[in-house]
This record gives structure tokens, sequence and C-alpha cells, in this order.
């Protein structure tokens, strides 16, 4: 059994800290807000985000940076993207030299470019042992214990097999990959497919249309990360495909939330402005097309979902502009 702790306490961050601590281990659930921090440690539970799922035992709650990190034998960054840099860069001359990051955050850096794992790297040092876990995972579901299945990826063999073991429980299973650069770009383009999907099932478009754009949006995912350097099997794994499709279905989806009510009409100020957590894929957009002009790879959804989120165009007319681009093979 380890010491783990996790940074960020937001849904997924504390289902992973319930779901670590239930395994046996030490775990430490760190909190920006002290008052919040406070709250959780009183009432056993996130009232914000897990409301219904008590903490166990084993799992202590902090807003103490330094008391959360000392000694820890592995850090989860569980932070939205645009938070961890910051948060890392505080936390640096507090860890301990070998330590293994495991980065459950699903985004990009909108200014760098930079997938959350080449952060944790500049922030903690080439020595740091790291990993990305991903894959279809809603945080209320691994909470409650239901079935889920993810992807544990790092270059270094060792590490994955290390996740796999702390990470495994009867309901929580991994898969291993080299592929990180796959694993990371899956996890965080889904979430710009997701808004356009929700756009559709806010306009009532039907199953036809949103089938359509699943297809369509994995290929393009697929053609910007390959670009990147991942391999192609990846984004058909279960951190391309499966997380894709959960969270354009999904009835707990950020991203597939924002995209309906888009489509529902409403301005994405308003939207965002009305949610708790937070939508990666509004971030991701916009650094996934800068991407996308970097390797000279087309995103027509992500184009259109960028001119609706920027209030150019209407939810409708930007589904439909999709729809009459000029025709073409599928696949070459």
């Amino acid at each position: 059994m380890r010491t783990v702790t996790i940074l960020g306490a937001g849904g997924w961050g504390t289902a992973l800290a319930v779901h670590l601590a239930r395994a046996g281990h030490d775990a430490r659930l760190w909190a920006r807000d002290a008052a919040f921090a406070e709250e959780m440690h009183g009432r056993r539970a996130n009232a914000v985000y897990l409301p219904d799922i008590t903490f166990p035992e084993r799992l202590q709650v902090t807003a103490d940076l330094e008391a959360a990190v000392r000694d820890a034998d592995v850090i989860v960054a569980a932070m939205p993207s645009h938070g961890t840099r910051q948060i890392l860069r505080q936390a640096a001359r507090l860890v301990r030299p070998g330590v293994t990051v495991v980065s459950a955050s699903k985004g990009l850096e909108q200014d760098t470019l930079l997938r959350m794992s080449e952060v944790v790297e500049q922030e903690l040092g080439p020595a740091t042992k790291i990993a990305v876990l991903s894959g279809p995972s809603f945080a209320a579901a691994v909470a409650r214990q239901l079935p889920t299945a993810v992807s544990a990826a790092s270059r270094d063999a060792a590490v994955v097999a290390q996740v796999q073991a702390d990470f495994r429980a009867p309901y929580f299973r991994l898969y291993g990959t080299c592929d990180v650069v796959g694993v990371e770009f899956g996890g965080a383009l889904k979430n710009v497919i997701a808004i356009a999907a929700g756009v559709a099932e806010g306009l009532g478009l039907g199953h036809n249309a949103l089938a359509g754009l699943i297809t369509r949006g994995l290929a393009e995912m697929t053609r910007l990360a390959c670009a990147a350097g991942a391999q192609r099997e990846t984004l058909a794994g279960l951190t391309g495909l499966g997380d894709l499709v959960l969270t354009c279905t999904g009835s707990l989806s950020r991203n597939r939330h924002v995209g309906i009510e888009l489509g529902h009409g409403r301005t994405l100020d308003d939207v965002l402005s009305s949610m708790k957590m937070v939508a990666e894929g509004v971030r991701t957009t916009q650094a996934a097309l800068a991407l996308g002009a970097r390797h000279g790879i087309e995103l027509p959804i992500a184009s259109q979902v960028a001119e609706l989120i920027a209030g150019r165009k209407d939810a409708r007319t930007a589904l439909y502009e999709l729809m009459l681009r000029p025709q073409r093979a599928e696949t070459g």
C-alpha cells in the first residue's frame, strides 16, 4: 500500500481519491480552497461534486499543499488543465525525487499547446516518473464502484505496471500502453467533438446526425493525433473511441451539456456561469485548431465549434455548414 496525493478536489479528483483509499492506500485529497477542504473534512463527503459518496477512513482532506505532497509515493494531478502548471510549480520544491506523477486531466495547455504530461515534466523535472490515466470514466460511476475500463500510459513500462497495480480494483480495470501522445490527444480532443454532439442533440437533429458526427469526429481526432506522433490504433481504443462515445452520449458529460444548451440558443457565457464544473472542450477547441494549423491538418468540426462558442454563428448554421462541405472519399 502506498501514500497517494490527489491534487484537485473536483468530481474526478474526489472520485479517484475515494477509489484509491478503498483500494487500501493512504489517500490525501488536496483542495485549493481552505474553506472547502474544511467542509469536506467535517462532512466526510464532497457536497458540491459527489454529495452521496462517503469518504473512506483512509482518505484525508487538506488545503496545505506541503502536507499533501510530503513523502507521497504517487501524486495524481486531477486539476483543470488551465490550472495544472501553476499548482505543479508551487509543489515542485516540495515533491520528493523519483515520485510517480499520474496525470488525470484531459486537456491541452492553451498558450503552449502542450499536453499535460509535458507540463508535468517541465515543472517537476525529467527525473519524475510520469504516467497518464484516461478513458471512458465518469467520476460518479467510479465513485459508485460501477465497472470501468481505462488506459494507463507511460514511456516507461515499469511505471505503467506500477500504476496498473496501484489503481486496480474489482470494478476498475486498466490497460497499459506506451502511446502517451495518443492517450492524451484522445482525452482532450473528444471534448471538442462532444460539444458538437450536444449541439446536434439540442437542435433535435436525431440519431443519424449524432452517429455521423461521432464517426467523423473520431476521424478528425485521429488525423491530428497521428500528425503529432500518436499511434492510430490508440484512437480506436478506450481513450479515443471509448471516451468519445461516452462523452458524446452520456447524460453526465459536461461538454455535451454545453453543446445542448448552445443548441437551445443560450450564449456560452450564460451556459458556463450556470455550471459548477469545468468543460475542458471550450478551451481545447482553440488549442486544437492551433495544432491543426501547425501540422497542416483540417479540423472542420472543431472549426465550427470555435465559430459557435465565439458567437460568430448560430448552432443550426454551424451544423449545417458541416453537411454542405464538398463531398469526399471516407478514407485516405
